[in-house]
C-alpha cells in the first residue's frame, strides 16, 4: 500500500491540534531575567510567526576574557525535552560560576519555545529544528541560532548540546513523521537511561567516556541490545553511539568545537524524577566541562 506524504492541509490540521500547554515567559524567561548581573542577556531574535511571544535568548559571561576557553551550552532544540532546558536554567543558576574562570560561558536555554509551551518536537511548519542545520530544510529557531553562535568572540573549544528520548518519540513523534513523509513507522525501542551522540567526523571518544561517567552517578546509562546498538547505532563505547551530523543536519554542525556531544536522557523510566533527570543532564555538562580543563592544563 502507498503511503501518501503530508500537503499542506494535512499539516495545517496537524497545526491546528497544538495545544498551549506550558509557558515560556513564566517558565524560561523569568528564569532568565532573575539570573544574577555575572551574565550578559543577548536577545539573538524573535521567531516570525509569533515575536512577542517569542524572543530568543542567549547568555553569556558578562566577564569575558578574550583568548580563555569558551564553552557553548544549547538546550531546548527540540522544544518538548524539557529536562535539557531545566538543567541549562539551574546550570547557570546554582553551577556555572564554578567554572567562571576557566571558561568564557554561552547558554541557550530554550532554542524552540513553540515546541516547549505545545509539547512538540517540530515547529509549527512541520520542520525539525533539530535537522535544519545543514541544507535547505531552514528551520528560523535554526538559522537565528547559526546566526548568533557565529557572532560569538573567539574559537568556542567545547559545545554540549542538551537532548531527550522520551516515551513521546515513539507514541507521538514516530507515527507523526511517518504519516508527514509516507513511509512507514520506524520502531526502535527507546534507550533505557542516558546516552550520548558524538560527531563521526569528530568523535573525540576519550571525552564522550568523560561525559558517561559523570553522569553514571546519577542515573542509569542505557545499555546496547542483543545487536550491540543504541537506537539502531552500534555502541563505540558504553552509552556512546555516532552519527553523520553534518548529512543530518544536527546541531553538532553549529560549531567547529573539538569538543563536542548531543545528550539524550530517558527521563520516563520508574527509577527517575524529573529532578534526577535534570541532575544528569548538569552532571553531563560537568563531565564534559571537567575533561576539557583537565585535558587542556
Amino acid at each position: 500500500m502507498n503511503k501518501i506524504k503530508w500537503g499542506q492541509e494535512e499539516k495545517k490540521q496537524w497545526l491546528e491540534q497544538a495545544v498551549i500547554e506550558k509557558n515560556y515567559r513564566q517558565d524560561v524567561l523569568d528564569r532568565i531575567f532573575a539570573l544574577p548581573d555575572t551574565y550578559r542577556v543577548e536577545q539573538y531574535g524573535q521567531l516570525s510567526y509569533d515575536p512577542e511571544r517569542y524572543p530568543l535568548y542567549a547568555l553569556l559571561s558578562k566577564d569575558w576574557v578574550e583568548g580563555k576557553r569558551t564553552a557553548l551550552i544549547t538546550a531546548g532544540v527540540h522544544g518538548y525535552e524539557v529536562g535539557g532546558i531545566y538543567a541549562a536554567l539551574e546550570f547557570l543558576e546554582t553551577t556555572a560560576s564554578e567554572y567562571a574562570d576557566k571558561f568564557n560561558l554561552v547558554v541557550v536555554p530554550c532554542v524552540s519555545p513553540w515546541g516547549y509551551e505545545t509539547n512538540n518536537r517540530w515547529n509549527p511548519y512541520t520542520v525539525d529544528p533539530n535537522r535544519s542545520f545543514c541544507g535547505e530544510n531552514k528551520a528560523e529557531e535554526s538559522t537565528f541560532l547559526k546566526q548568533f553562535a557565529a557572532t560569538i568572540p573567539g574559537d568556542i573549544a567545547v559545545h554540549i548540546d542538551l537532548h531527550e528520548t522520551t516515551d513521546r518519540d515513539k507514541t507521538v513523534f514516530r507515527p507523526a513523521l511517518a504519516a508527514r513523509d509516507g513511509v512507514e513507522c520506524a520502531r526502535e525501542d527507546i534507550p533505557q537511561g542516558f546516552y550520548l551522540v558524538a560527531d563521526e567526523d569528530r568523535p573525540e571518544l576519550p571525552f564522550q567516556e568523560a561525559v558517561v561517567r559523570s553522569v553514571e552517578a546519577v542515573t542509569p546509562i542505557a545499555e546496547k541490545d542483543d545487536e550491540g546498538n543504541i537506537l539502531g547505532e552500534p555502541a563505540v563505547a558504553h552509552g556512546v553511539i555516532y552519527y553523520p551530523m553534518r548529512e543530518l543536519g544536527l546541531s553538532g554542525t553549529l560549531t567547529n568545537a573539538r569538543f563536542h556531544t548531543t545528550t539524550e536522557i530517558y527521563p520516563d523510566g520508574d527509577w527517575m524524577t524529573p529532578e534526577s533527570s535534570v541532575e544528569g543532564q548538569i552532571a553531563a555538562i560537568r563531565g564534559g566541562l571537567d575533561y576539557v580543563v583537565n585535558s587542556q592544563e
